[in-house]
């Protein structure tokens, strides 16, 4: 099926970024989009726990809370999480967690917290910080937002190949099913919207428990997870996605015995990074962090 050309150009889609750069020329924290999209390479964290899992959405909050502060040091290079958070964000910014509420396998809110007391702890009032999905675009917060962190659980998914960082942000949209078209190939534009432009300060993919496969939208089989206890941290949502895929793709060929594609293709990946120029998706422009367990990372 050949793709679809795309109402926004990779030129109309960077001026996002100039807008981004004025921002961090007035000392204003440095927004995720501006710095990935002018960057020669990515930061990636990938850290993991064996004990973080005690079964599928049943995990150990205070691992999370540690798994995320050690990420974090090593994503920024100081000294505490306090000083990450500081760097991220300020007093007075408004601050929307973009979370994922899919029943089956949702955002763990041992996760939801750690992150909130990170926001909180850097100075924003109470009133101005909100966690939300589905009610992004009705939520006072998300519409008032000067910031916004990313998460969500990496899943297969029956339209886009995976359920992803890129993706999470579709609820900004409405109606979301406009992105559906050749399996969510222009997802990247999503973060070019005026609610989502240049504020996105972190991302981290969830893979404690993740999805390899899946049968038809919206299934959802246990024995299709695996307890990976792994959280993927950076402020380059598509490198931090690109890592999460291979990561499902290396447990497909060894769950399945051979090399099964995904159906579809995951291409909003790559096409995040060759066409719209949002992060880096090849491996060779990521410097990957390991922490942790490394037993049977698939990477």
């Amino acid at each position: 099926m050949a793709r679809k050309k795309t109402a926004v150009s990779r030129r109309d889609f960077m001026k996002g970024v100039g807008g981004a750069l004025l921002g961090m020329a007035a000392g204003f924290p440095k927004p995720a989009f501006g710095k990935v999209a002018q960057a020669g390479s990515s930061r990636v964290v990938l850290i993991r726990n064996e004990d973080v899992v005690s079964g599928l959405n049943d995990y150990d909050a205070e691992l999370i809370q540690a798994m995320l502060d050690e990420a974090l040091v090593a994503l920024f290079g100081l000294e505490t999480p306090s000083d990450c958070w500081a760097q991220m964000i300020r007093p007075e910014d408004v601050v929307g967690i973009k979370t994922n509420e899919w029943s089956y396998l949702p955002t763990p809110p041992e996760l939801e917290q750690a992150i909130r007391r990170g926001v909180l702890g850097a100075g924003v009032s109470e009133e101005d910080v909100a966690m939300s999905d589905r009610g992004v675009l009705q939520n006072d917060v998300f519409q008032r937002s000067t910031a916004l962190i990313n998460t969500r659980p990496m899943r297969t998914h029956a339209w886009a190949g995976v359920g992803s960082l890129i993706k999470n942000y579709i609820m900004f949209f409405d109606p979301p099913e406009d992105y559906h078209d050749d399996a969510c190939a222009s997802l990247a534009k999503l973060w070019d919207l005026p609610i989502t432009r240049g504020k996105t300060r972190l991302n981290v993919l969830v893979m404690l428990t993740p999805q390899f496969h899946n049968i038809g939208p919206h299934h959802f089989d246990p024995i299709y997870t695996w307890p990976y206890g792994g959280l993927i941290v950076s402020t380059d949502p598509v490198a931090a996605d690109a890592l999460g895929l291979r990561i499902i793709q290396q447990k497909r060929r060894l769950v399945f015995g051979y090399d099964r594609p995904l159906q579809p293709t995951a291409h909003h990946i790559a096409l995040a990074d060759t066409e719209y120029g949002l992060g880096n998706a090849a491996m060779e422009k990521m410097e990957l962090v390991r922490l942790g367990w490394q037993d049977d990372s698939l990477i």
